[in-house]
């Protein structure tokens, strides 16, 4: 179990292996983002991307997926109180395989919630060829190693 104490700044996380395929790309899209580039692929092969691509969207579901995969699911997490940034830096396409690379970048422990703690992270989503898809910078709430607490920080 990864608790706050566990991640230090400037760590950094290798994570996932996502194959993208068409299927799911056109199911995301019907459902959450249903621009002619993303499910149709006569339409799409006429458009500016000349084919069928993700919704970025999706690729931030993709992400999360292999976030959970790759590290939260083993961990203390409580949520997250959002997103700072997300750039969608170039399309993902169907048969790409995405993985993600995420560091560390500050750490804080709010007064008024002793039990956790927050982490800001940065992550890269790269395909095969190491080409950047997505960015995102965003904070964590994970909670603090009951057996790590001292008595200090418990009586405050």
């Amino acid at each position: 179990m990864l608790y706050w104490e566990d991640f230090t700044i400037g760590q950094t996380l290798e994570f996932g292996s996502y194959l993208v395929t068409e299927k799911e790309t056109i199911e995301f899209a019907r459902e959450f983002d249903p621009q002619p580039f993303h499910i149709d692929r006569v339409a799409a092969a006429e458009h500016y991307y000349g084919g069928i691509i993700a919704s970025g969207w999706h690729t931030g579901a993709m992400c999360m997926r292999m976030m959970v995969d790759g590290y939260l699911h083993d961990s203390a997490s409580v949520g997250s109180p959002g997103i700072e940034t997300l750039r969608w830096k170039s399309p993902v396409r169907p048969g790409e395989t995405l993985h993600v690379n995420a560091e560390v970048l500050d750490k804080s422990l709010p007064k008024s919630m002793p039990e956790l703690g927050f982490i800001k992270f940065s992550h890269t989503v790269f395909n095969q060829l190491g080409e950047v898809k997505m960015t995102l910078v965003s904070s964590g709430m994970f909670l603090k190693d009951p057996a790590r607490i001292t008595t200090t920080e418990a009586s405050e």
